[in-house]
């Protein structure tokens, strides 16, 4: 079973600055990456920067479709107005078939503001209190915000992600 986590860091640089301590962990085998992104929202700025993590991304990769659709949805759909936003409730509908419903985007998008940024990772066997703890002994605070996505959802959005 995949889990996406997300992890939110009250800096615009932390997430990026977070992947080393991620990446340090799969190497302990504490979490398996199958894939990841960062998006880090510098003060002032109307929307924010996103990065998928290539280096991370596996075999089984959800790949930029993914978290270009994900992103969309969470940061720039609001922006776009009811135009663009009825356009996207289908998509947002295929989204909470697989496990990422409405309340995961508000809380989400209520979250990453200005001035923060996140770091979101699909991975499996995670333990979420080693993660939360590797931040924390590195002197960074993250909050997390969580998705559990049973194998049946996994599978339903990589078919999403193909069509």
């Amino acid at each position: 079973m995949a889990t996406l986590t997300v992890w939110k860091f009250e800096s615009p640089t932390a997430a990026d600055d977070a992947v080393t301590t991620l990446e340090s962990l799969a190497k302990q085998e504490l979490i398996q990456l199958h894939d990841a992104a960062t998006v880090s929202w510098e003060p002032g700025k109307k929307k924010p920067k996103t990065r998928q993590l290539h280096n991370l991304a596996g075999a089984g990769a959800m790949g930029g479709m993914f978290w270009g659709m994900l992103f969309g949805l969470i940061f720039f759909v609001p922006l776009f107005g009811a135009a663009i936003g009825a356009a996207t409730g289908a998509l947002a509908g295929s989204m909470s078939d697989v496990g990422i419903d409405d309340d995961f985007i508000k809380s989400a998008r209520d979250k990453i503001t200005p001035g923060t940024s996140a770091l979101f990772v699909m991975s499996s066997q995670a333990v979420p209190e080693k993660v939360k703890a590797a931040f924390a002994d590195r002197g960074v605070h993250a909050e997390l915000i969580q998705s559990n996505l049973s194998a049946e959802q996994e599978a339903e959005l990589r078919d999403l992600l193909a069509q």
